[in-house]
C-alpha cells in the first residue's frame, strides 16, 4: 500500500512538474532570455562587450537622467548590481562615475569618450543580430511583453 502511494505521488510530481515547464511564464521567459543572450553574445564577441555591458552602456548613451538610481530604474536592476556592473565598465575605462555636486549622495554616470566609441563600433554587429534574430523571433512580441509586465515591476 506504501508503495503504491509513493508511486502515486511520483507520477504526479512528474506530471505537475512537466506542466510546470510547459506553462511557467517565469520559467519560459528566463530560458528565452538566457538563449537570447547567448545568441546576442556571440554576435557581440568581436566588439569586446557582453550583452549586459551593451545593454548597460546603450542605457547610458540614452539616458536623460544620468544619476545611477535613473539608471537602475530604466534598467531593471537593484543598485547593487548595477554598482558593481558599472565598475567593471569603469575599470575598462568606458565610463565615468561622479558625485553630483549639489548632493554628494547621488552619483551619476555617463560614457566616457572610449566607450561611446566601442559602443558605435558594436551598432553595425548588434543590428546584424537583430536582424537574424527578426527571422526567427517578432521583436514587437518581446517588446509588448517587457511592456505587459511593466506593472509587475511596481
Amino acid at each position: 500500500m506504501m508503495a503504491a502511494r509513493k508511486r502515486a505521488s511520483r507520477k504526479t510530481l512528474v506530471s505537475d512538474a512537466r506542466a510546470v515547464l510547459g506553462t511557467c511564464a517565469a520559467m519560459n521567459a528566463r530560458l528565452a532570455a538566457r538563449r537570447l543572450t547567448r545568441f546576442l553574445e556571440s554576435r557581440l564577441q568581436d566588439a569586446g562587450l557582453s550583452a549586459a555591458q551593451f545593454g548597460l552602456m546603450t542605457q547610458i548613451a540614452a539616458a536623460g537622467d544620468d544619476t545611477i538610481g535613473a539608471l537602475a530604474e530604466r534598467s531593471g536592476l537593484d543598485q547593487s548590481t548595477l554598482s558593481r556592473n558599472l565598475r567593471g565598465l569603469e575599470r575598462a575605462g568606458l565610463v565615468e562615475i561622479a558625485i553630483v555636486e549639489k548632493d554628494l549622495r547621488r552619483r551619476a554616470v555617463w560614457l566616457t569618450e572610449t566607450g561611446a566609441r566601442r559602443l558605435e563600433a558594436a551598432m553595425p554587429a548588434w543590428r546584424r543580430a537583430q536582424a537574424a534574430l527578426a527571422a526567427v523571433v517578432d521583436p514587437r512580441a518581446i517588446g509588448r511583453i517587457a511592456a505587459a509586465t511593466a506593472t509587475l515591476a511596481a
